[in-house]
C-alpha cells in the first residue's frame, strides 16, 4: 500500500506568526503530532510519503504514487481539509481521514467523501481501520468510546519531518484534563480522566528528536501538562538528569492550569529540567464569568499574584483571555486590558468565545435555541476573531468593539515592547541556559539583523525605546536575549493581525468596529 498523509494548511491565526516566520526563514510553528502518531501505527510494509502544507505543498507525482489519501485536521484547516477530500476522489483515491475536526463533526467530512473516518483516538481506532481493510472494506467509520492506554503510543515518526522548516518541535506527555471548563473541547475529545506516558516513554521521543539532529525548543503540547501532577513530577525527576546528560539540548514550553503557581515543587523541577515558558488560560479577570463558565480553578487564588509567582520562578506567561461569556458585564476588555498591564504578559491571546460542537456549551445554547447556524462558516477561520455562534447576553457591537478596542491597544508597538522588555526583567534567569530560547545560529542571525533594521532603524515611532531596552536587556538579562529577540520579533506579526482581525470583524458586522456609524447612516448587517 501506497500513502499520502497531508496535513491541510492553517489560514492566518494568532498562533501561526506569519512575518516571524518569514523573518527567520521558517515555514510553520511545530510540526503535526496526531498525524506523525498516525504514521507509527501504520504497517511497516506499506509505503508512506508526508506532506505538512503549511511548509510545502505535495506534488503531482505524489498524487499519481498513492493508493490511499490519511488527511488529520483540527476545525481551523476546514477549508483545505474539504478540498483535499474532494480532490482525492476526484483522482480516484481512497480517503481516510481523522484528527478533532473530523471526530467532532464526521457528517461533514462524509458529505465531501471522505471512505474511512477513522476518528477518537488512534491508537484504538487505526488498528480497527486496518483490520478492516484487510477483509476489502471500501468505507466505514471507526470509533471508540474507551480511551487508549497511552502508554503503547508509539514514538511519532519525526523522521518524516523537514525539521529546518519549524520553530519548534513537538512531543505529547499527557492526554484529558481533570477540570469542567463549559466551553472547552478538551474533555469531550479526551476525558477528565489525564492519561500519561511513562517517563521513559517521552525521554525515548526526546532522544529520537536528538538523534535526528534537533536542538531547540520543543513544545509539549499537552492540553494540561500538570493534570496529573504525580506524574509530571515523575517525568520532570527522570528528565532532568536526561537533560545534564545531554547538555541541555532542548528548551521547553506547554500549557498548564493557573493552579500550577500553588505548587512550587512543580515549578521548580519544571525550571530544573529546561522549561522557559507556559500557555495559562486565564480567560478573564472577571470572578463571575469564571463562575459561570465552571473556570473554578480560576477563582482559589488571586491571578495576579499566581502570574508573578510563576514568572518569579523562571517562566515566561502566554496566556489566553476570551470575551463573550453570558453575563459579561461592559468594560471587559478594559478590565483584560488592565491585568496585562498589571501582569505584563507579553502575548495575551484574546479571543471572541466560540461553542465548539459538542461541548458542554453547545449542548446548553443548544437547548436554550441560541445557536447561530447561519453563521457556521465563522468557524472556518479558526481563530479568535470571528464573532460568537450564538446569540450573547450583550449585544454583539459592543463585544466586537471592546475586541478590537483591546486587541489594537495591547498590540500597539510600543506597548507590546515595553512588555516584552518588562517581563523578560521579572522571569527568574535559569543557570543552567546558555539562552531561554535557542535558535540555529544562521536562522537566529538573519532573525536578530531583521528585528534591528525593522524595529532600531526603521521604525521612528519605537527606534529609540528598541535601543534602549536592547541595551538593558544586554546589561541586566543576557541569557534571556534571544527569548527578548524573540519576542520583539513576533510583534511584527502581531502588528499585522491585529489589523487582519479588525477587518474580519467589520466585515461581519457591516462596519469598522472603531468607527461606529452615526444613528443616522443606514449598516448593511453581515
Amino acid at each position: 500500500m501506497k500513502v499520502l498523509l497531508l496535513y491541510p494548511k492553517f489560514p492566518k491565526t494568532f498562533w501561526s506568526y506569519d512575518r516571524f516566520m518569514q523573518m527567520a526563514g521558517l515555514k510553520a510553528f511545530i510540526p503535526p503530532l496526531g498525524i506523525l502518531t498516525a504514521a507509527a501505527l501504520l504497517p511497516a510494509e506499506w509505503e508512506v510519503r508526508f506532506c505538512d502544507r503549511n511548509v510545502q505543498l505535495e506534488t503531482d507525482d505524489d498524487w499519481n504514487w498513492c493508493d490511499l489519501v490519511i488527511l488529520s485536521a483540527m476545525l481551523a484547516q476546514k477549508t483545505d481539509f474539504h478540498a483535499l477530500i474532494q480532490k482525492a476522489v476526484q483522482c480516484g483515491k481512497k480517503v481516510a481521514v481523522g484528527g478533532p475536526y473530523p471526530t467532532s463533526l464526521p457528517e461533514e467530512a462524509l458529505a465531501s467523501g471522505a471512505h474511512y473516518l477513522v476518528l477518537d483516538e488512534g491508537e484504538l481506532t487505526v488498528p480497527q481501520w486496518i483490520a478492516a481493510l484487510a477483509t476489502g472494506a471500501e468505507q466505514g467509520v471507526f470509533r471508540s468510546v474507551e480511551k487508549p492506554d497511552v502508554t503503547t503510543s508509539p514514538i511519532p515518526r519525526f523522521d518524516l519531518l523537514n525539521l529546518d522548516a519549524y520553530l519548534m518541535m513537538a512531543i505529547q506527555f499527557s492526554r484529558g484534563c481533570p477540570f469542567n471548563c463549559e466551553f472547552c473541547d478538551i474533555i469531550t475529545l479526551y476525558g477528565r480522566k489525564p492519561r500519561t506516558k511513562e517517563p521513559q516513554q517521552a525521554l525515548a521521543e526526546l532522544q529520537a528528536l536528538y538523534d535526528l539532529g534537533w536542538r531547540g525548543s520543543v513544545f509539549i503540547v499537552d492540553d494540561n501538562f500538570i493534570g496529573n501532577q504525580r506524574n509530571v513530577k515523575r517525568f520532570l525527576r527522570d528528565l532532568i538528569p536526561w537533560m545534564e546528560a545531554h547538555h541541555y539540548p532542548f528548551t521547553f514550553v506547554t500549557e498548564a492550569s493557573v493552579n500550577l503557581a500553588d505548587d512550587p515543587e512543580l515549578l521548580d523541577l519544571m525550571v530544573q529540567a529546561g522549561f522557559y515558558g507556559v500557555f495559562l488560560g486565564i480567560e478573564t479577570p472577571d470572578q463571575d464569568s469564571l463562575q459561570t463558565t465552571r473556570k473554578y480553578q480560576n477563582t482559589r487564588s488571586p491571578l495576579v499574584e499566581a502570574c508573578h509567582t510563576i514568572a518569579q520562578a523562571g517562566l515566561l506567561i502566554y496566556a489566553g483571555f476570551i470575551l463573550g461569556f453570558d453575563g459579561e458585564r461592559s468594560g471587559a476588555g478594559d478590565r483584560i486590558r488592565a491585568f496585562v498591564e498589571e501582569t505584563q504578559i507579553p502575548q495575551p491571546m484574546l479571543g471572541i468565545l466560540q461553542a465548539l460542537p459538542n461541548t458542554d456549551l453547545w449542548e446548553r445554547l443548544k437547548r436554550e435555541n441560541r445557536l447561530r447556524r447561519t453563521h457556521q462558516d465563522a468557524l472556518e477561520v479558526g481563530d479568535q476573531n470571528t464573532l460568537m455562534n450564538f446569540h450573547p447576553t450583550r449585544s454583539l457591537d459592543e463585544i466586537a468593539h471592546d475586541y478590537i478596542s483591546t486587541l489594537w491597544t495591547l498590540y500597539e508597538p510600543a506597548n507590546y515592547l515595553k512588555r516584552c522588555f518588562q517581563h523578560c526583567l521579572d522571569i527568574a534567569p535559569n543557570p543552567r541556559l546558555r539562552q531561554s530560547l535557542h535558535f540555529p545560529l544562521g536562522k537566529g542571525l538573519r532573525l536578530i539583523m531583521q528585528v534591528i533594521w525593522l524595529q532600531g532603524i526603521c521604525r521612528k515611532d519605537i527606534r529609540a525605546q528598541f535601543w534602549r531596552q536592547l541595551w538593558e536587556m544586554i546589561r541586566r538579562r543576557p541569557r534571556s536575549l534571544n527569548l527578548y529577540i524573540g519576542l520583539c520579533a513576533a510583534g511584527e506579526h502581531f502588528a499585522e493581525y491585529r489589523s487582519l482581525a479588525r477587518e474580519r470583524i467589520a466585515q461581519q458586522i457591516g462596519h469598522d468596529p472603531l468607527n461606529p456609524p452615526r444613528l443616522n447612516e443606514t449598516v448593511a448587517v453581515a
